[in-house]
């Protein structure tokens, strides 16, 4: 129903005096940058989700979408009309909040009916959207409910149901989830995606959960301190992140970092050392890094936990101690030291029947493939394959 155009926004904040002490955002003559210059071009009925950690800005940016914060700088276009000056009740937004923000002395039905009051929608229109959206949503048999007598889970989606009953063109959600326990949130995230396929409307999500991100988003974008990271679909951020921040973010548990060398031969094969251990790095990684140019340099190795081996394989072998063993019952997670650095390594429970256990203090001995191994720069963080 609508495409939304991101250009160039910029949000400042009023200097406080000590911000270089509060804050890792940039701080100038002009005020704290809470967003910096983002740029993002967001299809009709497009799935986007905003991740970063507490004050990266991604609330910031989403409200100045919904016109709730004054855009700095920049220009925001829904449908290409731009917005900027456009007050929030006439850009045909609706916006779901993390703390449901629903009228405790309105039922049900009253909640999903007020924003479609306001707008002098007919009775009979009013029934039938209130009804379409309450079956979508499981909620039919709480209609005559007040917020007081629901769970967490049915608040959620009433609010929920209170924003899509207007058919608004960008559908807004600020940590939605955040309020709920572990399963509901499993469930609610099953509810939303199903709620996607079924009205033709644009979302655009923030959350801090990077599992939420993973399973919802059609792209991702990821923030830190006010500025873009990277913005890609979930399984191109998570097979190749540009830099560490990223990296290590996305992805549970996150990514091992260890201290390494990039080596160069003669005839120009790509290795990485970590510790004695010389891994010959994949063809796609060999050509990625010939086509930057990259010389040989101390660098940091990324492995993803789940992408190391146990299996005796020539060569030397990287050794570290167990820390901690964690049974999650198909798999083990190991916490381990190796190279100096705290790391995990993902076992798969059947790949240890029949083998030793590993307990606290135990030795181990592990590797990678070159195909999975990340280069990263020492000084950059960048991923040296970009």
């Amino acid at each position: 129903m609508a495409t939304v155009s991101l250009r160039h926004i910029v949000k400042i904040y009023p200097n406080s005096g000590d911000s270089k002490k509060k804050t890792n955002l940039t701080v100038t003559e002009e005020g704290v940058l809470a967003v910096q210059d983002f740029n993002l071009e967001i299809a009709d009925q497009e799935f986007i989700v905003l991740v970063g950690p507490s004050g990266c800005g991604k609330s910031t940016t989403l409200r100045m979408v919904a016109g709730l914060e004054e855009i700095s700088k920049g220009e925001l276009y829904i449908d290409d009309k731009l917005m900027n000056d456009v007050a929030p009740k006439d850009r045909d937004i609706a916006m779901v909040f993390q703390n449901y923000a629903l009228y405790p002395h309105m039922t049900v039905r009253q909640n999903m009916e007020f924003p479609l009051k306001l707008r002098k929608v007919p009775k009979a229109e009013m029934d039938r959207a209130v009804d379409q959206a309450a079956e979508i949503l499981g909620i039919t048999q709480y209609l005559d409910r007040k917020p007081k007598a629901l769970s967490g889970g049915q608040r959620q989606r009433v609010a929920i149901g209170r924003a899509i009953v207007r058919e608004p063109k960008v559908l807004l959600m600020d940590e939605p989830l955040s309020n709920l326990d572990a399963k509901l949130r499993n469930q609610m995230r099953a509810e939303i995606i199903k709620l996607r396929q079924r009205i033709n409307t644009t979302f655009i999500y923030v959350t801090h959960d990077q599992t939420e991100a993973m399973t919802l988003g059609d792209r991702i974008v990821i923030m830190k301190d006010g500025v873009i990271q990277q913005i890609g679909t979930p399984q191109e951020v998570y097979d190749d992140p540009v830099n560490m921040f990223v990296a290590g973010f996305i992805g549970v548990p996150q990514m091992n970092f260890y201290d390494g060398k990039l080596l160069r031969s003669a005839d120009g094969k790509y290795s990485v050392q970590v510790e004695d251990a010389v891994i010959e790095l994949s063809p796609e990684k060999q050509k990625n890094l010939a086509d930057h140019f990259v010389e040989a340099q101390d660098v940091t190795v990324g492995v993803r936990p789940d992408h190391i081996s146990l299996e005796e394989k020539p060569g030397k072998m990287i050794t570290g101690k167990v820390d901690v063993s964690e049974l999650m019952g198909s798999a083990v997670h190991l916490h381990i030291n190796a190279c100096g650095k705290d790391g995990v390594i993902i076992v798969p429970t059947l790949d240890l029947k029949g083998n030793k256990s590993y307990s606290m203090g135990s030795d181990i001995s592990f590797t990678f493939d070159g195909a999975v191994a990340h280069v990263f720069a020492k000084d950059s963080q960048k991923n040296l394959e970009f």
